[in-house]
């Protein structure tokens, strides 16, 4: 359909289902007003400014963040049904760059013959790569389109900055569970569009029990709903047991490619510094049990063990590697617990940086400013060119000392002469480590 038919617009691709295939029921259910969009009372809530961007039909270019099932298609659907502007709607996973083009170009035309805005919806945004988001900015920097864009992912790695300057980035959560108890209260009392017909009962415990199954995903709790009344058959109850039955294999929320990857490790890793070894054991099980690679989790144990703990406690280091070779050889998920033994030692284990800040100044000294040769006298000479160069005078063989410290022999390049880079703590070995380094750095 073009862009200058009066007729409402679809979405350009359809879902693929016959006319005789009854919708799910989470799909039936979606909200038709705003009055009915459940949740997101920040963001949509009567006053809020969103909401008066869309009642009063001045909404510019927008990004909609958030995890499944919380509102952000729906919210898209429910702005085509008030704007006066052409509302086209697809799926980036279903488009490509033609189409695209084809899009861009009719929306061109809409706004130079008639005057008229082109709103266009695109699910899954961060599906597109670069050069398919570039070709929307002509477009909307010319005012003939306005962006509504879906995402799951962070939209500052998924999408375009220069897309994202001109974009206003709404982040929706996941809905609570007092929330999700609404949205299943009203499938089931509702008979033309939920299961109202079926008469159901459900009871507080059922209900709480889908809620906290579902993890703020409206679609997933009507998906178990529309289960559980199909498993209840005859009874037409729906109690606290089914509902855990149908839960037992519940799949945590947890994408390894994603942002929550990277949300879980830093509360592992921050919870291990923080030497709170209770939120670490929960974080790594939460890592684990979601399907994250066991290695990774090792790899990143073995980094805490020397960014985080380093000299105060030297055995962190033996430890993680242990847990390591332990999830190698004897596989998951016998590995869960050598991988709990190890964090919760790296959370109660003495807390020291010193050797990670020790490291980044080196680096930064060694990188950046002027790359002195080694002093004469720490070089070898194997051959009589290099001694008669007098590679290798002045040294002395801090054995043959009679504390096994060569006094006034400078080991750095004269430019940084006398500096220092690892300063121990106070706390764990290192508080042994630098008494020692005291009175070794006043006998040199």
């Amino acid at each position: 359909m073009s862009l200058f038919d009066d007729a409402p617009s679809a979405p350009r691709k359809s879902s693929g289902r016959s006319a005789e295939a009854p919708a799910p029921l989470a799909e039936r259910m979606r909200p038709q007003t705003l009055d009915e969009f459940v949740g997101q009372e920040a963001l949509v809530g009567p006053g809020r400014p969103l909401r008066r961007a869309i009642d009063q039909d001045q909404l510019q270019s927008i990004i909609l963040w958030g995890p499944p099932g919380t509102g952000k298609t729906t919210l898209a659907r429910l702005i085509a049904t008030v704007t006066r502007a052409h509302f086209i709607s697809f799926s980036a996973v279903l488009s490509g760059i033609k189409e695209i083009r084809a899009v861009m170009t009719e929306a061109e035309e809409a706004r130079r013959r008639l005057g008229r805005r082109t709103i266009l919806f695109i699910d899954e945004i961060h599906r597109f790569n670069r050069a398919q988001q570039d070709a929307f900015l002509p477009r909307v920097e010319a005012g003939d389109i306005v962006l509504i864009g879906a995402t799951t992912e962070n939209p500052s790695f998924e999408v375009n900055s220069a897309l994202l300057s001109r974009s206003k980035v709404y982040v929706l959560k996941g809905l609570e569970p007092k929330d999700i108890i609404v949205i299943l209260r009203r499938a089931l009392d509702d008979r033309e569009r939920g299961l109202g017909k079926l008469e159901l009962s459900a009871d507080d415990d059922a209900l709480a029990g889908i809620a906290r199954y579902a993890n703020g995903d409206a679609r997933v709790a009507l998906n178990v709903l529309e289960t559980a009344a199909a498993v209840a058959g005859a009874s037409k109850r729906i109690d606290a047991p089914l509902v855990a039955d149908l839960a037992q294999n519940r799949a945590l929320l947890y994408d390894k490619s994603g942002e929550e990857h990277y949300n879980l490790i830093s509360a592992l890793h921050k919870s291990m510094r923080n030497s709170d070894p209770d939120a670490t054991v929960y974080w790594l099980a939460r890592m684990i049990e979601s399907g994250e690679d066991p290695l990774y989790i090792a790899r990143r144990l073995v980094r805490f063990a020397s960014e985080d703990i380093g000299n105060a406690d030297p055995r962190a280091l033996s430890i993680a590697v242990a847990a390591k070779d332990a999830v190698h050889f004897i596989g998951m998920p016998e590995g869960n617990t050598a991988l709990a033994q190890a964090a919760i030692y790296m959370a109660v284990a003495a807390k020291s940086n010193a050797v990670y800040r020790a490291y980044l100044d080196a680096a930064e000294a060694a990188s950046r400013e002027i790359a002195e040769p080694v002093p004469l006298h720490l070089r070898n000479a194997p051959t009589r060119l290099m001694k008669d160069l007098d590679y290798g005078k002045g040294y002395r063989y801090a054995h043959d000392e009679a504390d096994g410290v060569a006094r006034g022999m400078e080991c750095l390049p004269p430019a940084h002469a006398g500096r220092t880079f690892y300063e121990p703590t106070e706390r764990g070995l290192e508080a042994e480590i630098k008494k020692k380094l005291d009175e070794l750095r006043k006998k040199r």
